[in-house]
C-alpha cells in the first residue's frame, strides 16, 4: 500500500480536525503543517515533524503527495495554485475560494494538470445520506417535487463573538450561505440529483457592528474579555439567509441558513418530498433517516449493514448500534478522494472543483439576489 506524504494549511479548529481524522486511514502520513501564527505550538500538540510559517516553503522542501487547505476562503486560490504549479493533489475546504473567477481558473488549473482537487463536502458521506442517494435513485421516493431544510448554528449570536468569517474580505461576499448554505446545497443535489436552476434570497444581519478582540482568536471560541480588549467593528456578512429554490427537474424548496440561533450548534435538516414517500435526515441523529409514509407507520431506519442500501455499505465501518458522526464523514470524504489517487478511473463520490465552482456561481447568485430582492437564474453551465 502506497504511504502518501500529507501537508495541511492553517492550524486552527478545522484544520486539526484533518490532521487527526487523516491520521485513521493508515495510508498517510502527515509530514509537516504551515501556519503564519501558530506553526509550532500546532506541529508540537499535533506530534507533526515539521513545521513552517510560509507554506511555499514546505511545498517546495517536504515533496507532498496531497495538501489539505484549511485557511481562510481569501487565500485559497494562491495556495491551490501553487500547490497544484508543484504536482501537489489538494482537498480544499470550502467554500473554494472567494470569487467566481478564482473557481473556474483553479477548476482550469485542476483539469489541465490531472491532478486530484476536491472540497470537503463531508455531510455527503454520512451513511443516511448515501443511502437517500441510492433509494431516491432507485426510485422509492417516487418522482421529487419538494426540497426544503435549514442549517442553524448559534456560535455568533452574541455581538463580542468574532471570526474572520465575519468580514468580506477574508471570507467573500456571502458569509452564513458560503460557510453553512453551500454544505446544504451541496447535499441537496448530491442525494436528490437535482440541480438548483433558480434562487430568491433575503438576508438579515442582527449585529451590525460587533466587537472584535484585539488578540487572535480561534473558530468557535467561547473566550471573553474585558471592555478595553475589544474594538468595534462594522459586519459586512448575513447572519441569517432565507432562500428560495427551483431545480432541474422542476422540484420547488427552501432553506433558512443562520449562525445566530441559539441552542444549536450544529443543526442540519434536509426533508425530501416525493410523490409515495418523503425521507428527512438530521445532522443531530445523524445515523437515522426517517421514510415518511401516508398510509402506514413512518419507518425510522438506523444506520447498520443490513439496513442500508447495498452500494452504502463501504461507508460504514461499525456494527449496527456503533454511532459514526462528524470525524467519520471526515474520515469517510478522505479515504474516497485518496483512493481516487491510487485509481484515477474510479469515479469518486467526493466533491471536486467542478462541484465547487458550482457552489461558488450558487453563493453569487443568492448574494444578487438579495442584493436585487427577485428571483435569479443560474447559469446552465455553472
Amino acid at each position: 500500500m502506497k504511504i502518501y506524504r500529507m501537508g495541511v494549511v492553517g492550524t486552527g479548529f478545522i484544520g486539526r480536525v484533518h490532521v487527526e481524522t487523516v491520521r485513521r486511514l493508515g495510508n498517510v502520513e502527515v509530514v509537516a503543517l504551515a501556519d503564519t501564527i501558530s506553526a509550532k505550538e500546532a506541529a508540537e500538540s499535533l506530534n507533526v515533524p515539521q513545521y513552517f510559517t510560509d507554506y511555499r516553503q514546505m511545498i517546495d522542501t517536504m515533496k507532498l503527495d496531497v495538501l489539505h487547505i484549511c485557511t481562510p476562503n481569501n487565500t485559497h486560490f494562491e495556495i491551490a495554485m501553487y500547490a497544484m504549479d508543484h504536482g501537489v493533489h489538494i482537498i480544499c475546504e470550502k467554500p473554494m475560494c472567494v470569487s467566481i473567477e478564482e473557481a473556474q481558473a483553479l477548476t482550469a488549473k485542476a483539469r489541465e494538470t490531472g491532478l486530484i482537487a476536491a472540497i470537503n463536502f463531508h455531510n455527503r458521506f454520512y451513511p443516511m445520506n448515501n443511502h437517500l442517494k441510492n433509494v431516491i435513485q432507485d426510485g422509492e421516493l417516487g418522482e421529487i417535487f419538494s426540497i426544503t431544510g435549514s442549517y442553524t448554528q448559534d456560535w455568533l449570536l452574541y455581538e463580542t463573538d468574532y471570526s474572520w468569517r465575519l468580514n468580506s474580505s477574508e471570507s467573500g461576499s456571502t458569509r452564513a450561505v458560503a460557510d453553512i448554505g453551500s454544505h446544504w446545497m451541496d447535499l441537496a443535489e448530491y442525494v436528490t440529483g437535482q440541480k438548483i436552476v433558480a434562487v430568491n434570497a433575503d438576508f438579515s444581519t442582527i449585529h451590525p457592528t460587533r466587537k472584535k478582540p484585539k488578540g487572535h482568536v480561534i473558530a468557535f471560541s467561547k473566550e471573553k474579555f474585558a471592555e478595553e480588549d475589544y474594538e468595534d467593528i462594522a459586519i459586512d456578512t448575513e447572519d441569517n439567509a432565507s432562500v428560495m429554490f427551483r431545480f432541474s427537474n422542476g422540484a420547488k424548496g427552501s432553506a433558512f441558513f443562520s449562525q445566530v440561533i441559539a441552542g444549536k450548534s450544529v443543526a442540519i435538516d434536509l426533508l425530501v418530498g416525493g410523490y409515495r414517500k418523503s425521507a428527512e435526515w438530521n445532522s443531530e441523529v445523524c445515523n437515522q433517516l426517517t421514510i415518511g409514509q401516508r398510509d402506514s407507520y413512518n419507518q425510522v431506519m438506523e444506520k447498520g449493514i443490513a439496513t442500508v442500501h447495498s452500494n452504502t455499505r463501504p461507508l460504514i465501518a461499525y456494527p449496527f448500534g456503533h454511532l459514526e458522526g462528524f470525524p467519520d464523514a471526515f474520515k469517510q470524504c478522505f479515504a474516497n478522494v485518496y483512493n481516487s489517487i491510487d485509481n484515477p478511473k474510479v469515479v469518486g463520490e467526493y466533491a471536486t472543483f467542478e462541484d465547487g465552482l458550482h457552489e461558488m456561481v450558487l453563493c453569487s447568485k443568492i448574494f444578487e439576489s438579495n442584493q436585487k430582492q427577485q428571483w435569479v437564474n443560474i447559469p446552465s453551465n455553472s
